[in-house]
């Protein structure tokens, strides 16, 4: 790994970190901020590599940096199952209390049960 590639994976793990503790805390819109950055320094990570193949850096440098981000980019991914997961528990959670609100008795100002708007069921007959 040249010097390039390990300040763009060391600022990938960076990023990678940064997300980690918003999924962490659940706080979605901070880590979903971190997308467009997190996208760049992945993208410059990848090029960068490609590009540096062949070329040697010191070997433990290499290997801290890159222990450095597997292990970030492996808690990300937990991470970002998790939310996904709350996530959900959410989007069921609102779902049901409004089918319940929908039948649930309406009371007026006065605090008694508010009539049915409903239309009463009516039948016509079309015989003369």
């Amino acid at each position: 790994m040249n010097r390039t590639l390990i300040e763009a994976a060391v600022a990938l793990a960076d990023t990678l970190q940064r997300e980690n503790a918003a999924l962490e805390a659940l706080d979605l819109p901070r880590a979903t901020a971190l997308l467009p950055e997190k996208t760049a320094a992945t993208a410059r990570f990848v090029a960068l590599q490609e590009a540096a193949a062949s070329a040697a850096a010191s070997p433990d440098v290499a290997r801290a940096v890159a222990h450095r981000l597997q292990r970030a980019a492996t808690e990300n991914r937990r991470l970002l199952e998790r939310a996904m997961l709350v996530q959900g528990r959410v989007i069921e959670t609102v779902a049901r209390a409004a089918r319940s609100q929908a039948q649930a008795p309406r009371y007026g100002a006065r605090g008694t049960l508010a009539a049915d708007r409903r239309a009463a069921p009516l039948a016509l007959s079309a015989r003369a």
